[in-house]
């Protein structure tokens, strides 16, 4: 399943309610923690692809049938611009900046990966799994942050602390550097 997204803010919007009606067809109700959390990552990932490149993107959804059950459910977005995802350290009034941080908070796998002119983002959340509390940061990264198969090392930002329903120890003012 795909949506084409034009570069508008307004189909921030459009994409969440895609990402609803697809749900609902599978069987996902919406006040399901997998789909409150999924219409979530579509929301930033979507806003990311939008407010930073500029151009059209295409939003994809791989649900399991029923029959896999067991299979994770799969979010990508793929976008013209060849510039890697960075999560950055937003200061504590900023009203932008915390995107990547939620989706590796949220997510059990994420990354991305280039593609022709391009490149696509995707996440994974395991339908069978009850939902995770954010995983603490370890030696080599939180959760399963890649570019291209690579760990990205944390890098500590002083004084961004991250609150509100967020907060934890992923969103404790992480950022991330290629290794």
């Amino acid at each position: 399943m795909q949506l084409e997204i034009r570069p508008d803010p307004a189909e921030v919007g459009r994409a969440r309610r895609w990402a609803r009606a697809r749900l609902a067809v599978s069987g996902i109700a919406a006040e399901e923690a997998l789909a409150e959390t999924l219409v979530l990552l579509v929301s930033e990932l979507v806003t990311n692809a939008v407010v930073h490149t500029g151009a059209p993107a295409v939003l994809s959804l791989s649900l399991p049938s029923e029959a896999a059950a067991a299979a994770p459910v799969r979010l990508e977005v793929a976008d013209a611009s060849t510039r890697a995802p960075v999560p950055r350290c937003a200061d504590d009034d900023a009203t932008g900046g915390r995107g990547l941080a939620l989706v590796d908070g949220l997510a059990d796998r994420w990354g991305w990966s280039a593609e022709g002119a391009g490149k696509r983002i995707w996440c994974e959340l395991d339908r069978c799994a009850p939902p995770m509390a954010p995983a603490a940061p370890t030696a080599r990264g939180s959760r399963a942050a890649t570019d291209e198969g690579r760990l990205r090392e944390p890098v500590v930002c002083e004084g961004a602390a991250h609150q509100g329903p967020y907060d934890g120890p992923a969103f404790g003012g992480l950022a991330y550097e290629a290794v």
